[in-house]
């Protein structure tokens, strides 16, 4: 698994964004791919996961009616449709696997990260 992430930058609030995370690799054997950010200072905190096979999402309440995680299996590709955004959204955000299924949340459960692109909310 390789994970590489892409389509973060600088929006004004309220605006929109796309993230994408492409597997890259050869190796397919997790359960779920998530989303987590981390801004400076603070720890790496759950975004949005989707179950790969059942493609069921599950969001953190920061998020709930503003992101939405999607997935192409064909692409081996995650999507992150982020809108009405926030000051306090930004931060790094990073796609993730873990070969756990359930709604996974924990950063430990995860075994497998990209290195990131940055999203920044402001005027």
């Amino acid at each position: 698994v390789r994970l590489v992430e892409s389509g973060g930058g600088l929006v004004q609030p309220g605006g929109s964004l796309k993230l994408s995370c492409v597997d890259s690799g050869w190796f397919f054997g997790y359960a779920a791919m998530g989303w987590f950010r981390q801004a400076p200072g603070k720890e790496r905190q759950f975004v949005a996961g989707i179950n790969w096979s059942s493609g069921n999402p599950y969001y953190a309440d920061s998020v709930k009616g503003r992101f939405a995680i999607s997935r192409d299996s064909a692409k081996r590709t995650v999507y992150l449709q982020m809108n009405s955004l926030k000051p306090e959204d930004t931060a790094v955000y990073y796609c993730a696997t873990t070969p756990f299924g359930g709604d996974v949340v924990a950063v430990r459960e995860y075994d497998t990260w990209g290195q990131g692109t940055q999203v920044t909310v402001s005027t």
